[in-house]
Formats: C-alpha cells, structure tokens, sequence
C-alpha cells in the first residue's frame, strides 16, 4: 500500500491563502507521504490553464505520484446530457494530471427524498451517466468510480448495487473507511462488504455519540440523528487498529489517502493522520 494525502485535508490552508497546492504537494512529500489526491477546492483550474501540468510536474519533482482527481458532480439536480458532458471533460483534465484514478459524485438529496423507492426510481439515470463516463474514461486507461459519501448514495448496498448495475471493469468505488458511520453503519463491517469493488481507500476517523448527548458546536448528525466530529485518524472511534488489518488482510495493495477534517490545525491533523497510518500498518 501506499500512503498518502489527500489534498482535501489542507483545503482550509488553501483557502486561507496560507499553501497553495504545489505546496500542498511538496509538504506531503516532506511528511514521508508517497502519494497525492488532488481534490479542487481552494483553487481553481478554469482560471489557471496550465495549473494540471504544473500538478504532474511538482509531484514528479518531489518524488510522489498523483493518486486520484476527485471532483463532485449530480447527474439528478443538474441539466443530465450537460453534467455528463462536463464531467467528461473532467476527464480529460485527469488524463492531464496524469492520473489512472478518478473519482466523481452522481447524486445528492435532501433526506425527505433519500428513501430506497427513490434510489431506485433515480438507478437507471445514474447508470447510464456513470456507464457512458466510464467507458469515455477508457479510452485513457482511467477508472472512475463512485465514493461512500453524501448520505443519498452513502450506504454499503447502495454502492455496491451501483457498480454492479454499472457493469464495467474501470468503474469501482473510491472507499472511505469513516463516511459509512454518516449512514449509520458500522464502518469496519460495511469496507468489509465493498472492499473487492475498491479503486482506492480513504482512512478517515470520527468521534461518535448518540442523539440524545447533543455536543454542541462542531458536531454533525448522522443519517437517524447521532453526532459525528471529524478526528485525526487513530484518535476517533473507528477502530483503526481492527479497520487496517482488514483491508491489509484483504490483499489490497493500492493507495490509501488520509483525509483529515477535524478541529485541530489541519497540517498537525493530517501529519499526525499519516503517522498513525504507517505505524498502525507495521502493529496489525
């Protein structure tokens, strides 16, 4: 495996203007991480047209590869042939980055709509965006995929019955360890299930009590209303110990990217993150 970061996880040091995303990149390669995931929030590529090749070139002058380009999309809420349209073109910005991995999202509701009929009166929709993006990605050797995360398509069963309508060998599902409990699923059982399906890995951790111990500013609530706080990975309550040695035992040998969104100072969260990460791989 290799272990890396994912650019999200400085996006508020972006956006303070304090790095920019060449120095994202080069901080990463200073912490030891062999790999970046490049996530646009905090900068913009339709504003810096040579900003893709100035990416390849930096993580290739500091020596780490560029793992995945994760971008959001919602084939149901927007014009659907326009969205699909643009995402391809996100593709072609990926094959630009240099990349083999790409994640987009597909749908989003509120959860008065996120009940299963609805899923799957949305299914055949998302299917073919996700089929004709798929096979346009091919062309370049690129697999997309779908990631556990925006409640709607959140759940385990739901991501799994997606790829497997879907029907393509370059579509999989981008897996966060940590997005599952937003659903209220148990984070170790659920990678389990979707971990043969898994284009790349995201380690995330979350602090966790129940409805009725509302913790105030910071907290955000589960699917049924529990409370959810970004952590540090291997500060939360995921079992991180248990939640590695299951994807180390499963034979996976592919990118693992820590995404931190916690409280604390997001350089000290994630190098931290990364830390554990490497140390917990060697106990497990």
């Amino acid at each position: 495996m290799k272990i890396g970061l994912s650019s999200y996880s400085l996006s508020r040091a972006i956006q303070a203007g304090d790095m920019t995303i060449l120095d994202v990149i080069e901080w990463t390669a200073a912490q030891g991480g062999e790999h970046i995931e490049v996530v646009p929030i905090g900068f913009d590529f339709e504003g810096n047209p040579g900003l893709a090749n100035d990416i390849r070139l930096k993580a290739k002058e500091v020596g780490i590869d560029i793992s995945n380009y994760a971008i959001g999309a919602d084939f149901v809420k927007n014009d659907f042939q326009q969205e699909i349209n643009r995402v391809k073109k996100e593709v072609d910005r990926a094959n630009q980055l240099g990349v083999k991995l790409m994640r987009h999202d597909i749908a989003s509701r509120p959860p008065s709509e996120d009940s299963v009929e609805q899923f799957e009166e949305d299914l055949p929709q998302l299917v073919t965006a996700c089929r004709e993006i798929a096979d346009y990605a091919s062309q370049y050797g690129i697999t997309t995929s779908i990631e556990n995360h925006g409640f709607y398509v959140q759940a385990n069963e739901r991501v799994r019955r997606l790829v497997y309508e879907i029907d393509r060998k370059n579509f999989k599902t981008t897996l966060d360890a940590g997005n599952f409990m937003c659903v209220d699923e148990d984070p170790v059982a659920s990678v389990k299930r979707n971990l043969p399906y898994a284009s790349m890995v995201h380690l995330k951790d979350f602090y966790l009590r129940p409805s009725g111990r509302n913790p105030g500013q910071g907290w955000m609530q589960t699917a049924s209303g529990n409370f959810l706080r970004g952590a540090i990975v291997g500060h939360g309550d995921i079992d991180m110990w248990e939640m590695i040695k299951v994807i180390k035992a499963s034979g996976y040998d592919g990118y693992v990217s820590i995404e931190f969104e916690g409280m604390e100072d997001c350089r000290t969260g994630s190098k931290i993150g990364m830390d554990n990460v490497r140390r917990i791989l060697e106990e497990v």
